[in-house]
């Protein structure tokens, strides 16, 4: 396809305004089927943004050599966990896709190649926190692979080239945790509310301060930050979905921060809305 071609195609979706970004702690994957304190937020906050065309998703679960979309009708459910109880299992979350969508969003990309994947589905990265926000499954989901062998300047440059969709009425939503060591989880701490190490919020207070402040350049070279950092973030997966985010803000927007709240030590559900105020 020639860029005119291209452009004539963008040319014909509707244009609206900028649509929001989100950073979204997505945690357990109980938070999928349970009413609680994240579920409740992830469903006001479907309620307060204007209906979008599509979501496009980065979650932290697609990890990939090379990056891909998913571009099928139909995208299955993935249940992509173990041992939890058969009501999460037999959720389906029967969203469809935009084959059309995936195909123009990948020309966007001029910095890599963007397979089109028709493989993969909707994980829990994505699901356990959409059917919140959109519970009729009636609107689009795409979900935008992370390739890991790629540092985190790669993807909070690549995410600039995913702009155009914001003003086409797509939510780009990147789905992960700030802090998240599965290694360190304080499983005696289940119950207690907002319990988190010190390290842990030690971490979580400088990624809010440099997020609202609008200091990226810090956040891409995480790994410099400290042995705090180190035991944050020992693994990229779930960090690098805010890497999109960030990289998407524009210097009008501004950084709000909600869900603020650790759990079982070594987790933060801390996320991110970012728009103009």
């Amino acid at each position: 396809m020639q860029l005119h071609e291209f452009k004539n195609i963008t040319d014909t979706f509707d244009s609206t305004a900028q649509m929001p970004l989100l950073f979204i702690g997505h945690g357990s994957p109980m938070n999928g089927i349970e009413d609680n304190t994240f579920s409740q937020s992830w469903r006001r906050m479907g309620g307060e943004i204007e209906q979008p065309t599509a979501v496009l998703v980065i979650s932290a679960h697609w990890l990939t050599r090379g990056t891909k979309i998913t571009a099928m009708p139909h995208p299955k459910t993935i249940h992509d966990f173990g041992g939890f109880p058969q009501a999460l299992f037999d959720v389906q979350y029967p969203a469809p896709g935009d084959p059309e969508l995936a195909r123009e969003t990948s020309l966007m990309v001029k910095s890599t190649h963007v397979d089109l994947d028709h493989e993969w589905g909707l994980d829990h990265g994505t699901w356990t926190v959409v059917r919140h926000m959109y519970p009729e499954a009636n609107i689009p989901v795409l979900q935008l692979s992370i390739d890991y062998s790629k540092p985190a300047e790669y993807h909070y440059q690549l995410a600039k080239e995913l702009a155009a969709l914001r003003r086409k009425g797509v939510l780009i939503i990147g789905s992960g945790n700030m802090v998240h060591n599965l290694r360190m989880i304080a499983w005696d701490k289940m119950d207690a509310p907002e319990y988190g190490f010190d390290w842990a919020l030690e971490m979580n207070t400088k990624f809010k301060q440099l997020i609202t402040n609008g200091d990226h350049q810090p956040l891409i070279h995480y790994d410099q930050m400290g042995q705090a950092a180190k035991f944050a973030i020992p693994t990229p997966d779930h960090y690098y979905p805010l890497m999109y985010v960030l990289g998407l803000q524009d210097s009008r927007e501004q950084a709000q921060i909600f869900n603020d709240k650790a759990v079982m030590g070594s987790l933060t559900m801390t996320s991110v809305k970012i728009d103009r105020l």
